[in-house]
């Protein structure tokens, strides 16, 4: 009897819970995306480290027939992360020029200087919260913190900084139509336009100046420049307002190693075993197989697409207790962040956001408690990045 092929998104159920019978089914799964489109996921440690291998499968949508050929049709709404020609989709040298940019302007000596501005930011907000007998984090906290912290750090105008965040859901959304995320993906690239020009004209002390200086060396277009500015600026807020939705989940359902973080200001730690236990990274970005290619035993043909899991630190096989949230595991072997060329270059700026976030709201609110089952909790319905729509706490126990 033929197993039904797993849809991704499936109507009707969360994300994690898809992702649960993805896991159950192998190391390397084929599913469905929206309208149909094959593709496979890699669950396992090994079937992630060889796809995360860039002579066996590449990044460039070049490298996928069925993109370019009708087998896919032109209105395919995940368009919008496959086609454009930004960073996260090159290889090679195109990949290290873009990357080379960037990297000259978001140094870890200016993540670092960051540490007094996300204080101020986490404490502003949290000074806000509303007095009421419930507070919602997600929107209160978990969202507003990343969105400013990285806008602050691009030069990103306040008023400007909810048009960012809506951008963002529309376009990694995986029920938005093609109309929708076409939408939003001309909204963010014309905007991010018109900030290259002005901060050309009205330098300031941001890294949108900081890329500005250093492509003076490195003869980055300005459609270039744009692309970079809103991969990074999506990738640098996106993940880390899950990471942090779910940590919270998480810490309030394992009061133990909760008291163990407060009590040894383990919050650097709890940020690692969080991005091993619950990775907001649920689809990784396409990859294409180069070519016909064996991966954890299974065939994958030469063009196929590739996705891997965000949670391959569930990965028993693998990880110790993989099922047990504990701040203690061993971290070294990280995969959350990726390997290789394409390693995420905000993962310092990630860790260092939420160490922060959780650190201060845990100490000013010890009693903090969930309003709701976690069972209750609704989770973004997306191909690439997960974590809760809401998470209701009362803050004093």
């Amino acid at each position: 009897m033929t197993r039904a092929v797993i849809q991704l998104p499936t109507a009707g159920e969360s994300v994690y819970d898809t992702y649960a019978r993805i896991r159950a089914a192998g190391e390397v799964v084929p599913i469905e995306l929206p309208g149909g489109v094959p593709a496979f996921v890699a669950t396992s440690y090994r079937a992630v480290s060889q796809v995360l291998d860039d002579k066996v499968f590449a990044k460039n949508a070049a490298h996928c027939p069925a993109l370019h050929d009708g087998t896919i049709p032109a209105d395919w709404p995940l368009r919008a992360l496959t086609d454009i020609d930004h960073m996260l989709n090159m290889d090679g040298l195109d990949h290290r020029r873009l990357r080379k940019t960037i990297s000259q302007a978001f140094t870890p000596a200016r993540i670092a200087a960051l540490e007094p501005d996300v204080e101020k930011i986490a404490a502003n907000l949290i000074a806000a919260f509303p007095q009421d007998e419930e507070v919602d984090l997600v929107a209160n906290f978990t969202t507003p913190l990343p969105v400013r912290v990285i806008c602050t750090l691009f030069g990103v105008p306040t008023e400007d900084q909810p048009r960012i965040k809506d951008w963002t859901a529309t376009i990694v959304s995986a029920t938005a139509t093609h109309e929708e995320a076409g939408g939003a993906m001309v909204g963010m690239i014309g905007y991010f336009t018109e900030l290259l020009e002005r901060k050309r004209r009205e330098p300031g002390d941001d890294l949108t100046t900081a890329l500005l200086a250093a492509n003076e060396d490195n003869n980055l277009t300005t459609e270039e420049l744009v692309n970079i500015l809103w991969i990074v600026i999506v990738a640098g807020h996106e993940t880390t307002v899950h990471l942090l939705g779910t940590a919270v989940v998480v810490l309030c359902t394992n009061p133990q190693q909760r008291a163990k973080a407060v009590a040894e200001s383990r919050w650097a730690d709890v940020v690692e075993e969080m991005l091993r236990y619950g990775s907001p990274v649920v689809g990784a970005l396409m990859r294409y197989a180069l070519h016909d290619v064996t991966v954890a035993d299974v065939e994958v043909p030469a063009g196929s697409m590739m996705l891997w899991h965000g949670t391959v630190g569930r990965d028993a096989r693998h990880y110790p207790d993989a099922d047990r949230f504990d701040i203690d595991h061993d971290h070294r072997d990280q995969l959350a962040f990726g390997r290789g060329p394409h390693f995420c270059l905000g993962a310092p700026l990630a860790r260092l956001e939420s160490r922060i976030a959780l650190s201060m709201l845990f100490n000013r609110f010890p009693r903090l408690t969930l309003a709701r089952d976690p069972a209750d909790l609704g989770y973004a319905n997306q191909i690439s990045t997960t974590g809760p729509l809401a998470v209701p706490v009362r803050l004093y126990g």
